[in-house]
């Protein structure tokens, strides 16, 4: 029997119990996973298993891969490594018995202080959504479902569960709704909706961005399920378009599974199971109100039967649910499903590519790479341990793991010494909060004990090189601050490069930071949260084994420069958070305020040098063919961005460009090779507020072709035809997928 006829069958033989068991979590018998849906045995419906894994799949008490941080993966601007990445973290999730991956983050990054941040890809809704679509893309491709997250606007940890993002059709359309679009179009299998509200609805609840944008344009066939505790009243989320209520089971309930094997269960407060132990209150103002949750499992029944819910809903439902069990497998009497694997040698090496190609060199007066037997002083307080990711549900375990010092050590051929010149900059883990964990005791020691600047510094004076690495801290429910590096790090750099004019920073960041000390230091190294493979990684790209192949997928820049730096824009006045930039986000801001960033989107530095000798647009074709040459005398990576700058249109404001298309490519020394870059149709289009929909103005455009959105090489100027921009605007129209189509991809 096809899928849907049987889908049908099978919605009907279940009682309404069954199908309301169907639609919320439940605890997992095995306590391994995330999220749970209990099957129907009596119809050989199994369970449904949800793991976390952004940057690889989390399971209490379990290891895996742990590879680099998303925003690391879009700083390769590589959408094939993305959807090589997607099939690795598929993989690993059936190599886990889990069938849902709770992945990838598709928001934008829009504050720069957001704690999340490292979950995302860009601040550009172009890369991000060419990231989000290949990685669940490749996820999919498993026989796993993937659940980008979190729709919509989730842009901010403090208060996220309360915030309302106030938005104007036409930034949502154009900013913050296209990587959910690539996700859907990619085949996602299901979808997970934030916890703040938008313009007065919450997420959950929200029949509008739901069903009539998901479900009724996009043609989303897949389910929609919402983050843990993030639903208030039954009835209204299942009306307006949620289909799974998570976790399903109580705080308590929830926090002793998280728990695990290594600490003892929180006491609840009360009888009841409900009520959970007080967590810290940077890490509370982030966190949803459990109490106000009404459960599916307690109401949803009740309201199918006094009509607050239709039963064609409740089936709609169901069947949602039952559609994505079957795509992937799970109904059927045998196990034809795609075999998993963890923590293979291949997605080992996976870690490592990733974490070398997302390196962003943002400075070099020529001390990169290292001589093989330079005298290196390595330096910095967490030098001893790997940056694995930020704090929250990301949170993974690796079986191997590199530390830059040893990284250096095993690549150095010279002498190498280690100063941590501070105490240890502590990482902040929400779920060992969550749970109720404490720290663990076996940490190793820190070597410095105090602060022992005066021993870094003389590390450095004895030494060739000094490379002093530096880190922010970072984590789910909680924002940073501000965007300086915590404690005294930005002192311990100028101690360092007081001593030695050859000081290499390395900055394991989530996103921006602030670099006070870039003019006196020779070199600066973005490399993100590396994940298992950062000392391994770091060292190949610092000793010149591998190019820097990473660019900027956010800017850099001052924190008071930032379009958010206004209270009525972030964190929000009153509960409203109101993003009336607009479309002005990122390096939109910066071009049309004039404004010079620290370092621009799409910024970073190769070991060679490349000339761009002529370019060739096809916009038929929809594509630019580039042709680069390396002309030095030894490889590199090249990163060649497109953008497009809009006619002016009177009473219209538009940015200055925009991204419209990417490719990274590996050139060997003294040759040239010619690179085609498609060119995505939203570049090209506004969105109209008075409800005229996808635009496509009349004009000349400007084709500006370089290494980032200020580094232009090659310009190329153009009036679109007629038929071309018919063809974008049909292309972006809101349109409702058929569900033949939908079904064959």
């Amino acid at each position: 029997m096809s899928r849907e006829p049987r889908i049908r069958q099978l919605v009907e033989e279940l009682s309404l119990e069954e199908k309301v068991r169907l639609t919320h979590g439940a605890n997992d018998p095995e306590g391994r996973a995330t999220g749970y849906v209990a099957g129907v045995e009596r119809l050989g419906i199994p369970p449904l298993r949800m793991a976390d894994g952004p940057l690889g799949v989390r399971i209490p008490d379990e290891s895996a891969t742990a590879f680099p941080a998303p925003i690391a993966l879009a700083a390769t601007f590589d959408a094939d490594l993305a959807s090589e990445h997607g099939e690795a973290l598929g993989r690993e999730t059936r190599g886990k018995g889990q069938d849902v991956l709770l992945a990838p983050g598709a928001n934008l990054v829009r504050v720069p202080h957001n704690g999340r941040n490292f979950e995302y890809f860009a601040e550009d809704p172009v890369l991000s959504a060419s990231l989000a679509g290949a990685v669940v893309a490749g996820v999919q491709s498993q026989d796993v479902v993937a659940t980008p997250k979190h729709y919509v606007a989730n842009s901010q940890e403090t208060a996220r569960a309360a915030v309302d993002a106030e938005i104007d059709e036409r930034p949502l359309r154009e900013l913050y709704l296209p990587s959910f679009r690539s996700a859907v179009e990619a085949g996602a299998g299901s979808v997970m909706t934030a916890y703040n509200d938008v313009n007065g609805t919450r997420m959950s609840d929200h029949e509008r961005l739901v069903r009539d944008v998901l479900k009724g344009e996009w043609g989303f066939e897949g389910y929609v399920v919402s983050d843990w505790f993030g639903t208030e009243g039954a009835a209204a989320a299942a009306n307006g378009g949620l289909d799974v209520e998570m976790p399903g089971i109580s705080m308590a309930e929830m926090q002793s599974a998280m728990a695990g094997d290594d600490a003892d269960a929180p006491d609840p407060a009360g009888g009841d199971g409900d009520e959970a132990d007080e967590l810290p209150d940077a890490i509370a103002d982030g966190m949803p109100d459990h109490e106000s949750c009404e459960r599916f499992a307690d109401s949803l029944a009740d309201a199918v039967e006094s009509g607050a819910v239709s039963e064609e809903r409740l089936d709609d439902m169901v069947a949602r649910v039952l559609r994505e069990m079957d795509r992937i497998g799970l109904l059927e009497d045998g196990d034809d499903r795609t075999d998993g694997a963890v923590d293979t040698p291949a997605h080992r090496e996976l870690a490592t590519r990733v974490a070398t190609r997302g390196t962003v060199l943002l400075e070099n007066d020529g001390v990169l790479p290292l001589s093989d037997d330079a005298d290196v002083a390595v330096i910095g307080p967490n030098v001893d341990e790997p940056v694995l990711g930020g704090g929250g549900s990301s949170e993974t375990t690796p079986v191997v793991e590199t530390d830059p010092q040893a990284g250096i050590a095993e690549r150095a051929d010279g002498e190498v010494t280690v100063a941590h010149g501070l105490p240890r900059v502590e990482g902040v883990s929400m779920l060992e909060e969550f749970a109720g964990v404490d720290a663990d005791e076996d940490d190793p020691e820190d070597s410095a004990g105090g602060p022992d600047l005066e021993g870094a510094a003389a590390a450095a004076r004895e030494a060739d090189v000094a490379v002093v690495f530096v880190r922010d801290t970072a984590s789910e429910a909680v924002d940073r601050e501000d965007l300086r590096l915590p404690g005294r790090q930005d002192e311990l750099v100028e101690t360092v490069a007081a001593e030695n004019d050859r000081t290499v920073v390395v900055a394991n960041s989530s996103g921006p930071i602030e670099c006070p000390w870039r003019e006196e230091v020779a070199a600066v190294l973005e490399n993100w949260y590396p994940g298992q493979a950062h000392g391994e990684a770091v060292a190949a790209v610092l000793y010149g084994d591998a190019d820097p192949g990473g660019r900027l997928p956010v800017t850099f820049a001052p924190e008071g420069a930032y379009p958010t730096a206004n209270g009525r824009r972030y964190p929000g006045v009153d509960g409203t958070a109101r993003y009336d930039e607009g479309v002005f986000v990122g390096y939109r801001h910066f071009d049309s305020a004039e404004r010079e960033p620290t370092y621009p989107f799409g910024h970073g530095r190769s070991y060679a040098d490349y000339e761009y000798v002529g370019a060739d647009p096809d916009l038929e074709d929809g594509t630019v063919r580039v042709a680069v040459e390396n002309t030095t005398d030894r490889d590199g990576r090249e990163v060649v961005q497109v953008y497009v700058r809009p006619p002016s249109v009177e009473g219209v404001d538009r940015p200055v460009r925009e991204l419209a298309g990417f490719e990274s490519v590996a050139i060997p020394a003294g040759e040239r090779v010619s690179v085609a870059v498609d060119l995505e149709d939203l570049a090209f289009a506004r969105y109209g507020e008075d409800g005229e929909g996808w635009t496509v103005d009349p004009g000349e455009y400007v084709l500006e072709i370089g290494r980032s959105s200020r580094d232009v090489r090659e310009t190329l100027r153009t009036e679109l035809e007629d038929g071309f921009r018919k063809r974008v605007r049909e292309s972006l129209a809101t349109r409702e997928s058929s569900s033949a189509d939908r079904r064959d991809r």
